[in-house]
């Protein structure tokens, strides 16, 4: 079942297209990867999608809802984690969190067994009562995520979550995350710039210039767009000969400090030039294709970093 379906989505502003006309579909209880460089359309998609702007053309449907007739509904049925903090720095985490709950339509008690419930999944318990602008970045983090699911949305849209946060940080914000989807069933909509990050995505989308470039499995979009390769360990006499059998196989292999080093279309497809050189190697190693690959060849050698 899909719960997001986009179909000739499209926003400007004035003479410059934002977005362009996008169409795809996200299924029910996955993790979707939005990806694109900065100015690529991905943040007033999500603005569109959760109803904060107006789109200019196109339809959407988020949860069974039309955007544009339901969008009360739609609203209730959402969370959204921005990049920037929105909680306020005064009041408690519990003040923060309840007041989200009660500004979502639920009473004062719903919202107390929100929090209660959050706070254990999250690991809340411990700052509940400290001023949210003493936190650190981590638990700043995870109060948002919190906030944003006091309601129980069905869809999460996490955009740049994790942008400034410490790799160990990251990696915790990110495990909450995917034990929450993995527990509740919940949709998680992620724009990033971390590739380890979409990586772990169920489906892909990659945007660009406000156009959708493609879209797949992160398995699906390697196999398209990122070469493995194959690093053979060897001594200097034997690089020639090596070099040889390789370039006979239709490979090309390049001279490197330790060795050769060669693309392959796929990892399967390096057993049979490494079983014709075996005897004359020390060693060898396969990398495969990462995500970052994937996204500097789909979107046309742009760098996904800042």
């Amino acid at each position: 079942m899909d719960i997001i379906r986009t179909e000739g989505l499209t926003k400007k502003y004035g003479s410059f297209t934002a977005v362009d006309g996008i169409s795809f579909t996200v299924e029910k209880g996955t993790l979707a990867g939005f990806l694109g460089v900065n100015g690529a359309g991905k943040s007033t998609t999500v603005n569109m999608l959760s109803t904060l702007i107006e789109p200019d053309g196109g339809t959407a449907e988020i949860c069974g809802m039309q955007l544009g007739k339901d969008n009360g509904e739609i609203r209730r049925r959402i969370g959204i984690v921005y990049q920037q903090n929105c909680l306020d720095d005064i009041l408690t985490v519990r003040e923060n969190l309840i007041c989200r709950g009660v500004l979502h339509g639920a009473s004062k008690k719903k919202a107390a067994e929100s929090l209660e419930r959050l706070s254990g999944i999250l690991t809340l318990d411990d700052i509940l009562g400290k001023r949210y602008g003493t936190l650190s970045g981590g638990q700043k983090r995870r109060c948002e995520i919190a906030a944003a699911l006091m309601h129980t949305p069905e869809i999460l849209f996490l955009d740049e979550p994790t942008t400034g946060l410490d790799p160990a940080t990251r990696k915790d914000v990110w495990k909450t995350v995917e034990d929450l989807r993995k527990n509740t069933g919940m949709t998680v909509f992620l724009t990033t710039h971390y590739m380890e990050e979409a990586a772990a995505a169920g489906k892909i989308i990659i945007i660009g210039k406000g156009r959708i470039i493609d879209s797949g499995t992160p398995f699906e979009l390697k196999e398209k767009y990122a070469s493995d390769h194959v690093r053979i360990f060897c001594k200097p006499e034997a690089v020639g000969r090596i070099s040889y059998k390789l370039a006979g196989m239709g490979f090309a292999p390049e001279r490197t400090d330790l060795g050769l080093d060669f693309p392959v279309p796929s990892t399967i497809e390096a057993i049979e030039p490494l079983n014709e050189v075996r005897a004359l190697a020390d060693g060898f190693e396969v990398l495969q294709g990462t995500m970052d690959d994937v996204f500097l060849n789909a979107a046309g050698g742009v760098s996904p970093e800042k």
